[in-house]
């Protein structure tokens, strides 16, 4: 089974209109809504590549609800903590000439809310798939990734994460499955800017060194590059198209990899992650199953 989680889940109110101007009313020319956070795009993804997956997280408030019934009636199973009071977020996307963001802070998660989610984890069993992915509630501590994979450090649970800066670093002592930063974040994480391919396996390799078992970098236009556990490297190219969207390719990526090392190897995985990811980029929302595998007969 797979599991994906999100500690910090929105909705995503999208709005387009041809010109913002600052300190003036705006009009849209468009406008929809998506149920948000990482560990969800994930599991939209991975049922869009026929991939069953459970999403874990908390939610509060009557945000919370909309996002729990919504994704239930798209068929993707929940259990997430309730929280017992405060609001999950709205986050605020606004897609003129360029794209601008305003997110949410997201609500105030307790010790007990905390211990409910570690007992839900607890019930994973060897073979599961668990995906951490997304920003954390200032609530919880900077670790809480870190500590969920010491927990689970017994079983033989493949765990990805996709995090940045201070959340990676602490999970790689636990030696996760997989990680994935873009190679931005993995410049970040070094204090160095990266422009190509060998600098990129220079410190992928150190995060492998560190712990992580393997490193998937996403690279925007260029495709993307996974060091393996085997320390091979797999290079794919970006898929041809417009870009419409940036918001969960990342995170389709992520799907579209762990959807195709469920099917195949590290090459295909690679390919179905990178059509799924170009898939998102190119379309107004999240990838469907029709776009990942027109786009994966490019690649």
């Amino acid at each position: 089974m797979v599991y994906t989680v999100t500690l910090n889940p929105a909705i995503d109110y999208v709005v387009h209109t041809d010109e913002m101007k600052l300190g003036e009313v705006n009009r849209s020319t468009k406008e929809t809504m998506y149920f948000g956070g990482k560990g969800i795009n994930v599991s939209i993804v991975l049922k869009e590549l026929g991939i069953k997956s459970k999403a874990l997280g908390f939610v509060a408030g009557f945000i919370g609800d909309a996002i729990e019934k919504g994704m239930e009636a798209m068929g993707i199973e929940t259990d997430f903590v309730r929280l017992k009071s405060g609001n999950s977020r709205i986050n605020v996307k606004i897609n003129a000439r360029e794209e601008t963001e305003l997110n949410g802070l997201g609500p105030e998660i307790d010790e007990c809310e905390l211990d409910a989610l570690f007992a839900k984890l607890a019930h994973l069993t060897d073979g599961d798939i668990l995906i951490l992915a997304g920003s954390i509630p200032g609530s919880l501590p900077s670790d809480i990734y870190g500590r969920i994979l010491q927990r689970l450090s017994g079983k033989k649970i493949r765990i990805v994460v996709d995090a940045t800066k201070d959340l990676l670093r602490n999970v790689l002592e636990y030696k996760p499955f997989l990680i994935k930063p873009n190679h931005h974040e993995l410049g970040e994480m070094f204090g160095v800017t990266i422009t190509s391919h060998e600098e990129i396996k220079q410190y992928a390799g150190k995060l492998q060194k560190l712990g992580a078992g393997n490193v998937l970098v996403s690279m925007a236009g260029d495709g993307a590059l996974l060091l393996d556990e085997n320390g091979k490297i797999h290079i794919c190219g970006a898929c041809k198209g417009t870009v419409k969207n940036s918001v969960g390719a990342g995170d389709s990526l992520v799907a579209g990899f762990v959807a195709g090392l469920i099917e195949g190897d590290y090459d295909y995985a690679l390919k179905l992650g990178t059509a799924a990811g170009g898939a998102t980029a190119f379309s107004d929302g999240l990838a469907v199953r029709e776009k990942i595998h027109e786009l994966l007969r490019q690649l």
